[in-house]
């Protein structure tokens, strides 16, 4: 099927094409992984988009992503779509690169309006003729952007579509005014109940009669609902935008009504979609925050629970420990209280956590205030999404020294959801922020050690960075005593042909490098730092002069340990030659972990070759 030929569908081929959607997408993510609930919810909408808008031609642009397999399946990428989130297969986003339908790259939320309200000035300063259409969750409209660019566009009244797809849910359930303000639309029209049991009764018990007996009754209440609408302004008209619905996300005849109806207004509109997380796939309907981001599951069985630790649980777990003994710890998260581990803090101290929406701008300023107020708030956010508070980390925390604890979730590689999720920039950008301390433990006992050491030892901005996923090492047996965190440790000393420093969890790589070195006849040192800002000076001692040097860690080369440690010990030891391991400014693309790390040289078979090299 293409798009060309799904306008001149009949209804009843229309929900023929979308059950053949649904049937792919479940079997095809619960092969790979990737994202099932947004996507499931999002078929009839893709569909009805594609009955109206020219692909080729208009800009259809889906914030985040997380909506945005049906639109990849219609545009070419059909017999493709098994290799979704694999090694130079399809990607789990839209990618410019992948196709000329995908006409904006998107991975992180609240993007889309600005970025189609750019297209749309663009085309009218081009004096072209074409439609933009920006799909937003209502997940995403808890992010600022989202409302600048509403803001931007009320203002301004250039013509565009926005199609607001409300489904109740983000990735956990959506927080805050905005959530209450749709809920009192769906509430108080009671649109979509009304004509989904209306329909089904009247088709029932008056089969003849049912289909001419809706569309009266309906259109009666549609009516009467566009004069109330009129009488009593939306939160959307007041800002200037045209406001129509909510209609019935899974209709397409009624999408499809809407969508002639309102694209060639000369205006700003907004039509509110309401749509169910995980139609058409029951355990997806019943558990949308399970079914958001899933690993591969057997789709008879559906995903299946396990308590195994992660380095996101241990966290979790340390955390409410320490929170027990310590009445002034704080949880704070961007809508991801389970994504990051902060649902057992909020379940055992619902006081004193605080779910701040997708907004991570506010939650690390909010958290300065809370630091300034005498409060130690642990602010939990993903890696990639924290690079959105920069500034706010800098002006709001490090200049004035506030004791916010950053607990940073999938720094390093992440594995299928590609280069926009990939944790690799926050040691160089942290490393340049005063008054900020960074720690990088190696496993869990290293995570509790270092959460310990920072809610309870520090006075000022304290990050600490963990992988995602489970760590190489139940026991760390480095540590008499926990404060020995912040101390370089010694994991192996074999001679003195090389040393090798490894940061954090690429302890364990370090030592399989060291092995490879040592079966070749080289026998060097190995240190592992947890503590990377500031560098100890201790290291220098360990070290010594005139060797060869070599660092690793997962994250960005320019501004990171790497390059810290090799100044310090330029400035400490004489006859040094310091080579950094780590990754460089390109691109790594979806692939495995492990994949993603044998293309940046960051493997022990790749370590060992070129520190063997060096030594021959």
């Amino acid at each position: 099927m293409t798009p060309e030929k799904i306008a001149s569908l009949s209804r009843k081929e229309r929900e023929v094409l979308c059950a053949e959607l649904r049937d792919k997408i479940i079997k095809t993510v619960s092969a790979n992984g990737g994202h099932l609930g947004s996507n499931l919810g999002a078929v009839e909408l893709t569909v009805s988009l594609l009955s109206v808008f020219d692909y080729t031609k208009d800009k259809l642009i889906f914030d985040v992503g997380h909506q945005a397999y049906s639109y990849k399946l219609l545009t070419g990428r059909y017999d493709r779509f098994d290799t979704l989130r694999q090694k130079g297969g399809v990607s789990g986003f839209p990618r410019r690169s992948e196709s000329p339908y995908d006409v904006f790259d998107t991975g992180h939320s609240s993007t889309s309006v600005s970025a189609a309200l750019g297209f749309a000035r663009a085309r009218d300063l081009s004096g072209e003729d074409y439609y933009v259409v920006a799909v937003i969750g209502d997940g995403a409209m808890t992010g600022g952007l989202a409302y600048e660019a509403l803001n931007d566009a009320g203002h301004s009244k250039t013509k565009m579509l926005i199609i607001l797809n409300d489904n109740e849910m983000s990735i956990d359930k959506n927080v805050g005014g905005l959530s209450r303000y749709l809920k009192k639309i769906r509430i108080s029209s009671g649109y979509i109940s009304a004509k989904r049991n209306t329909e089904s009764f009247l088709n029932r018990y008056l089969p003849n009669l049912g289909k001419p007996l809706v569309r009266f009754i309906m259109a009666i209440k549609d009516f009467f609902r566009f004069l109330v609408n009129r009488k009593h302004p939306s939160f959307f008209d007041d800002m200037g935008l045209v406001y129509y619905g909510p209609i019935d996300g899974h209709d397409t005849k009624s999408m499809i009504k809407a969508f002639d109806a309102v694209k060639d207004i000369n205006k700003p509109v907004l039509l509110h979609v309401v749509t169910t997380k995980g139609k058409g796939y029951e355990p997806a309907e019943k558990d949308p925050a399970d079914y958001h981001g899933v690993g591969p599951f057997d789709p008879e069985k559906g995903v299946v629970k396990t308590n195994s630790l992660t380095f996101t649980t241990a966290f979790a777990g340390a955390l409410v420990d320490i929170a027990a003994r310590n009445k002034k710890v704080l949880g704070l998260c961007a809508a991801m209280a389970q994504g990051t581990g902060l649902d057992l803090f909020a379940y055992k101290f619902p006081s004193r956590f605080f779910d701040c929406g997708i907004a991570e701008e506010h939650a690390v300023t909010m958290a300065g205030g809370l630091a300034a107020s005498g409060y130690i708030p642990v602010v939990a956010i993903y890696s990639s999404f924290l690079q959105r508070a920069y500034d706010e980390i800098i002006h709001d925390v490090c200049f004035m020294n506030n004791h916010v604890v950053f607990a940073i979730d999938r720094a390093g590689f992440v594995g299928a959801d590609g280069h926009t999720h990939h944790g690799l920039n926050d040691i160089s950008y942290l490393n340049a922020m005063p008054n900020m301390t960074i720690l990088v433990p190696r496993d869990y006992v290293d995570l509790r050690n270092c959460l310990n050491y920072a809610v309870n030892k520090c006075e000022g901005p304290v990050a600490i960075r963990y992988p995602r996923g489970k760590s190489f090492y139940d026991n760390n047996d480095l540590y008499s005593d926990p404060d020995d965190v912040v101390k370089p440790h010694i994991v192996s000393s074999e001679g003195r042909d090389y040393a090798i420093v490894t940061i954090g969890k690429m302890c364990k790589t370090g030592q399989d490098a060291v092995s490879i070195l040592s079966g070749k006849g080289f026998k060097g040192i190995h240190i592992n730092l947890a503590m990377v800002k500031p560098v100890p000076e201790s290291i220098a001692e360990m070290i010594g002069n005139d060797i060869r040097v070599y660092t690793i860690e997962e994250g960005i080369i320019c501004g990171g340990a790497g390059e810290s440690i090799s100044r310090m010990l330029h400035d400490s030891c004489s006859g040094v030659d310091v080579t950094v391991f780590g990754v460089d400014d390109k691109i790594i693309r979806a692939a495995s972990q492990d994949e993603q790390l044998r293309e940046c040289g960051l493997d022990a078979d790749s370590i060992s070759s070129r520190i063997s090299a060096d030594l021959n």
